[in-house]
């Protein structure tokens, strides 16, 4: 590739059309995550003009899936929970273009699909037959590797410090025990 330029992308357009989410309204808060965005503008925006439109779609492809998806559980979690949820998952094509710096070389262009995926938060039920569907407040449990059992909701997240406080009050009476003896062989001597 040292012969060659990176030129231009061509990325297959976005259109409310291409959401594959069905029964959405046409007015509708389309929030188009890039690598680039910074989650706080993203939220502060959609959190403002939410109440306008009633629903609202994040969409991210490639690198940035994990921030859309960062964003709608923020987005959720800020109203409590009480949003119906529609998740999709697609490709977008991107086409690489390679300018030769050679000039007898042919351009390359690179074909890739992308993955991405778009969550739609709604106050109002969308289509609750759908795949992607979520309803307000189910929370799908999480199980650990190598369990097969869901972790309950009353976890002990402190565990490890409260192993660290019983090891030091351990040390604290080793210390005390040792320090008694060496005072009852000072006093021997």
């Amino acid at each position: 590739m040292e012969n060659y330029r990176k030129g231009r992308n061509h990325e297959e357009p976005l259109t409310q059309e291409t959401l594959q989410i069905k029964n959405l309204p046409e007015k509708i808060l389309w929030m188009q995550v890039r690598g680039g965005s910074k989650i706080r503008n993203l939220l502060e925006y959609a959190l403002k003009t939410f109440p306008e439109n009633k629903v609202v779609v994040w969409t991210g492809f490639g690198t940035s899936v994990g921030k859309a998806i960062t964003c709608a559980e923020i987005m959720k979690r800020e109203y409590n929970n009480v949003l119906h949820q529609v998740t999709k998952l697609a490709y977008r094509n991107v086409e690489e273009y390679w300018d030769p710096l050679i000039p007898d070389m042919d351009q390359l262009v690179v074909k890739r699909k992308l993955p991405m995926v778009h969550v739609c938060l709604s106050e109002q039920p969308l289509d609750i037959n759908d795949s992607g569907y979520q309803a307000p407040g189910d929370i799908v449990p999480y199980t650990g590797p190598g369990s097969s059992q869901p972790h309950s909701d009353n976890r002990n997240y402190g565990k490890h410090r409260e192993k660290k406080k019983k090891h030091n009050g351990a040390n604290k009476q080793n210390n005390a025990s040792s320090s008694s003896s060496n005072s009852a062989v000072n006093s021997n001597k």
